[in-house]
């Protein structure tokens, strides 16, 4: 056992085919030794479970309490002079216990009737008893001796107690949400889900491989990371440290308790605490390695991987990315997909104290399918369907450009294309008292100071003056040919989490052209990249409408505390307000609305094209029919619907034929949480055997279609969940092979 004084964050190496888990006290390195420290627990378990029964009870004797008449206390018998040979079971069974002056059989006679399978199971949490002493003894480390010493006390317990061992937590796993898994995940969905699927493939190996090592990464105890990182937060590594050593490193070796992959119960948290050595560790051991690699595998890891890193790295330290958001969308492949990127979006907004005060934003490049939208896809429908589909949107010879807008347009898509062409600008400009003033941003404030004034007649012009040369108050100004034609007036309460919206025109000859609607779309992503997610404002009964096109509403989210006494009243107005989410991109939000609608139409005219046989429509109701019986509907009555009694017979036939198959025992009953932490995060739809017999029980399927869609959701879901080389996997593809045979033979689809 290696001393734990000297453990580094290590691991085996990068291009090893399966790496190897650490044993506790080991160097995670050690890859090689903990492999065979690792067999050898598992020969001795094997050789123990295989011995006759008399050596089992030998055994299990030596940590069952006495079971004699009287209030004896011994807990584990233990020979009085033992012979220098094993003893024979005879001898074993006369030779008195030194603690309790009993014979042997007096502290075994509770496991006579015990079968030989729960004895096994004994048997295996005595050597774990064994192995975990030996690590207390030879642990110098404080933390960890004191986690294997409950671990050890925890295991002799359930021996005693002959049941199972349950660790006692005030929280169980998983320990934060997302997980590290779904994190990455989300990751690779939000960085790389619009390249090529080859390359794609690509990055989920590093993201596959990235994974791999974290679960068999061995983690600084508290005390040397304290050495390291004195400023970190000690307790909260601490109380992590804890969970990985009873969850996922002990159990490793220690079988007889539930063992987490630490990627699937940790989450940002952990990571950040291992990312910055992991990282260099990683790439360091890559580049000593490099010729001990594959060819295919060089330029992955050599190549492709530190950039990955360096990618990833970012996101697990930004206080803002969207892949660690409960809100992130699941995606039918297993992923995540994010409806926005996350980085400064390509219209930002100037702002003084970032640039030149004023400064025109450069034009940005119309956002390509990729960036501006990622797809959310439901059901079952192949990201390949998707990705072919978004190519015929996006394609000009298929969808020709046009200077008309379509009547269903979008109220901001004509300021957007002005934007694009550089017809208008959009400034956050504000008077300061610290710099020189800006001639051009005074000119534009006594526009925009003009501009409120036309269209507020009621709100006196000083008044007006005063807030919009107000060093605190800041205004979003929509410039066109040079001249002031809109604007936002605003001001910031940082610590209130709010902001105030003072004025919002634009001027009456640039009006109905969408220009409102973009003016607050931009407020919106301003204050999302400065971290203020509320709006209030006092409307008037002219304003009312407009905020609420815009998302405002009377339900004011914000706390009443935090904004009265800052924010301005004003009689015979509408306190509203508007909460927003930073995930949004709000000034491509209805473009990507539109592109979501175009793919679906596009999905449906596919689908359509597909149906062999058009009815012709209902032309009864013209006569004044009011009803008609829905079999008389031409195309609903085929072959679909026949005899309810029939159908129902042959469904139950079929499924008794799927659950008796040697490869259904996967799928007999809903998954459990505590056997597959995070199943429910990526299923989104879960379905098993025992479900659908309820279902059918209840007469719920009334056609085949429902009942085959129930049972190819058994099969996507696991093989959606599993990787391709696991026994789930493999059990779903020879069991939905068996299924479609027997569907065929009853004649419920065509063979």
């Amino acid at each position: 056992m290696a001393d734990s004084a000297g453990i580094q964050q290590g691991s085996p190496a990068i291009g090893a085919a399966g790496l190897v888990p650490a044993a506790p006290g080991a160097a995670g390195t050690e890859g090689s030794g903990a492999a065979g420290r690792s067999a050898r627990i598992a020969v001795k378990k094997a050789q123990l479970r295989s011995s006759p029964r008399p050596k089992k009870l030998e055994k299990l004797g030596v940590y069952s309490s006495c079971k004699a008449e009287g209030a004896c206390k011994c807990n584990g018998w233990k020979s009085q002079n033992p012979p220098p040979t094993p003893p024979r079971t005879d001898q074993q069974s006369n030779t008195l216990c030194e603690l309790c002056n009993s014979a042997h059989r007096d502290h075994v006679t509770h496991l006579e009737n015990v079968s030989e399978e729960e004895m096994n199971r004994l048997l295996g949490i005595v050597l774990d008893v064994e192995y975990l002493y030996t690590c207390v003894h030879k642990e110098e480390d404080a933390d960890t001796k004191q986690v294997y010493f409950s671990l050890f006390k925890l295991l002799r317990k359930s021996i005693l107690l002959m049941g199972k061992p349950m660790l006692e937590a005030q929280d169980s796993p998983p320990f934060e949400k997302p997980s590290i898994e779904q994190g990455v995940n989300n990751f690779v969905q939000y960085k790389f889900s619009h390249l090529p699927s080859k390359e794609r493939q690509t990055i989920m190996e590093l993201a596959k491989m990235f994974l791999n090592q974290i679960n068999y990464w061995q983690l600084e105890t508290p005390s040397q990371r304290r050495q390291r990182v004195p400023n970190d937060d000690a307790a909260g590594y601490k109380a992590n440290y804890t969970r990985w050593l009873c969850y996922c490193n002990v159990p490793q070796f220690c079988d007889s308790l539930p063992r987490y992959e630490t990627t699937q119960i940790f989450g940002r948290t952990l990571l950040r605490s291992v990312f910055t050595v992991m990282r260099k560790q990683l790439l360091e051991q890559a580049r000593q390695e490099k010729d001990k690699l594959p060819p295919e595998k060089r330029t992955l890891i050599l190549t492709h991987f530190p950039k990955f890193l360096s990618m990833l790295e970012e996101e697990v330290y930004s206080h803002s990315s969207p892949i660690w958001s409960q809100d992130f969308l699941a995606g039918a492949s297993g992923g995540q997909i994010p409806i926005h990127t996350g980085k400064t979006h390509p219209h930002r907004l100037t702002y003084e104290g970032e640039s030149e005060i004023g400064e025109k934003r450069k034009p940005s490049e119309p956002l390509t399918q990729e960036e501006n939208k990622r797809p959310r896809v439901v059901g079952d429908i192949p990201m390949d369907l998707i990705n072919e589909v978004m190519a015929t949107i996006a394609d000009p010879a298929a969808i020709p450009e046009t200077s008309l807008l379509s009547a269903h347009s979008a109220r901001d898509e004509a300021a957007r294309l002005e934007e694009r062409r550089g017809v208008i600008e959009f400034h956050v400009i504000g008077n300061s008292l610290n710099q020189k003033p800006n001639k051009r941003i005074l000119m534009w404030l006594v526009g925009l100071q003009n501009v409120f004034s036309h269209q507020l007649p009621r709100m006196p012009k000083e008044y007006i003056t005063r807030l919009v040369f107000d060093p605190k108050h800041k205004t979003l100004s929509l410039i066109k040919d040079g001249r002031v034609i809109g604007g936002i007036c605003f001001r910031m309460f940082p610590s209130q989490g709010f902001t105030e919206i003072v004025f919002c025109a634009v001027t009456s000859n640039e009006q109905v052209k969408g220009y409102g609607t973009h003016l607050m779309n931009h407020l919106k992503e301003y204050h999302i990249k400065h971290e203020i997610l509320n709006f209030l404002t006092y409307a008037d009964e002219y304003a009312i409408g407009y905020f609420k096109k815009q998302g405002f509403s009377k339900d004011i989210k914000v706390p009443k505390a935090k904004y009265v006494g800052y924010i301005k009243d004003y009689e015979g107005a509408t306190l509203m307000g508007c909460e927003l989410n930073p995930s949004i991109p709000y000034t491509e939000f209805s473009v990507i609305i539109k592109k979501q609608k175009e793919i679906i139409k596009k999905l449906i005219e596919r689908k359509q094209a597909q149906i062999r046989k058009v009815y012709p429509g209902l032309s009864c109701f013209k006569e004044g029919v009011r009803q008609i019986p829905i079999e008389s509907i031409p195309g609903i009555r085929t072959k679909e619907l026949k005899d309810p009694d029939q159908l129902y017979s042959s469904l139950k036939t079929i499924l008794q034929h799927v659950k008796s198959h040697q490869n259904a025992w996967p799928f007999m009953e809903p998954v459990k949480k505590t056997e597959a932490p995070g199943y429910y995060q990526v299923i989104r739809f879960p379905m098993d055997l025992k479900t659908m017999s309820e279902r059918l029980k209840s007469r719920y399927y009334t056609t085949r279609k429902l009942f085959m869609a129930d049972m190819q959701r058994i099969f996507t879901n696991c093989r959606e969940y599993n990787p391709p080389e696991s026994e789930y996997y493999k059990c779903a593809n020879l069991l939905e092979k068996f299924f479609y045979t027997k569907i065929k033979e009853a004649g419920l689809i065509e063979k």
